[in-house]
C-alpha cells in the first residue's frame, strides 16, 4: 500500500507513519520546510521520501500536489496537517486567515489536485460539533476572533469535505476521523485521551479492505456528527467558496 500523510513531521501524522512503515507499507511524509523534512526523515527513517510545502500558501500547496503526483499514484491520502485551537488570528501570504487556509483550504486543494487515490482520510475533531459554517465570513473579518471557534469551524469544514467527496466521487472511499483529545503538541500535555489509540483508526482505514465511505469514526466506530455534515447544500457552498479562493474546482476529470 502506498500512502501519503500530510503534516507527518511530528504528532499524529508521525505516529501513523511509524505504524504504517512498521507493517511494511510505502509511506511518503510531508513537512512544511526543509528543516522539518530533515526532522521527519530522522523520526521515520523507513519512510520512502518527504515532500515539502507550506500549506499556508496556495502556491506551495499547489506545488506539493505536483510533487505528490510526480512521485507516483497513492492508494491512500491522509489529510492530517492542521494548526490548533489556541492560535491568534494571522493572515497568510495570500491574505487569508491562517487556520482556515491550513485546516480547510489546503486539504481541499490537495484533494482536487492530487491524482485520485482509492481512499481519502480527513482528520476532524470532536470540536467540530461546536463548529459553524459562516460562508460569508470564512476569513473572520466581520466576526470577533475566537481561536477555538475558528478551529472548530475548520474541523467541521473537513467533515463536510469528506462527505462531499464521498458523494461526488463514488469510486473513492472518503471518511473522516476523530482522533480524540490527546497529549500532542497541539492537544497539550493535559489532554485526557489515549495517545496510542489516536492514530489507530486512520491506520485501520488505510490498510483494511473495508467499504466504508461518508463515515465519521472515533476509535473505529461511527460517531455523532454536526447536523450540517450531511447537508449537500452546505457541502456545495463550502466547495464553491474554496474554488473561488483558489481557482481550482474539485470536479476535475479523473486521471484513473
Amino acid at each position: 500500500m502506498r500512502i501519503f500523510i500530510t503534516g507527518s513531521a511530528d504528532g499524529l501524522g508521525r505516529l501513523a507513519a511509524e505504524r504504517l512503515v512498521a507493517t511494511g507499507h510505502v509511506v511518503v511524509l510531508h513537512a512544511r520546510s526543509k528543516q522539518r523534512a530533515d526532522d521527519a526523515r530522522a523520526a521515520v527513517p523507513g519512510a520512502a521520501e518527504v515532500l515539502v510545502g507550506d500549506l499556508a500558501s496556495i502556491d506551495e500547496t499547489k506545488d506539493l500536489a505536483r510533487q505528490a503526483n510526480e512521485s507516483g499514484r497513492f492508494d491512500v491520502v491522509i489529510h492530517n496537517a492542521a494548526v490548533g485551537y489556541r492560535e491568534p488570528r494571522r493572515e497568510t501570504v495570500d491574505g487569508l486567515e491562517h487556520v482556515f487556509a491550513i485546516n480547510t483550504l489546503a486539504p481541499y486543494l490537495l484533494t482536487a489536485l492530487i491524482d485520485r487515490p482509492d481512499q481519502l482520510i480527513y482528520l476532524s475533531s470532536g470540536m467540530h460539533r461546536g463548529g459553524e459554517v459562516v460562508l460569508d465570513d470564512l476569513q473572520w473579518v466581520r466576526r470577533r476572533w475566537n481561536g477555538a471557534q475558528a478551529y472548530a469551524d475548520s474541523k467541521l469544514h473537513d467533515l463536510l469535505l469528506a462527505y462531499a467527496v464521498a458523494r461526488r466521487w463514488p469510486d473513492v472511499r472518503s471518511n473522516a476521523v476523530d482522533p480524540g483529545w490527546v497529549p500532542t503538541k497541539m492537544g497539550g500535555a493535559g489532554a485526557p485521551d489515549d495517545l496510542d489509540q489516536a492514530s489507530e483508526t486512520q491506520v485501520w482505514l488505510a490498510t483494511t479492505d473495508h467499504r466504508l465511505t461518508a463515515s465519521y469514526l472515533y476509535h473505529r466506530r461511527p460517531h455523532p456528527t454536526h447536523r450540517a455534515a450531511g447537508d449537500t447544500a452546505v457541502q456545495d457552498g463550502l466547495l464553491d467558496a474554496c474554488a473561488e479562493l483558489t481557482g481550482v474546482r474539485l470536479d476535475q476529470p479523473s486521471t484513473r
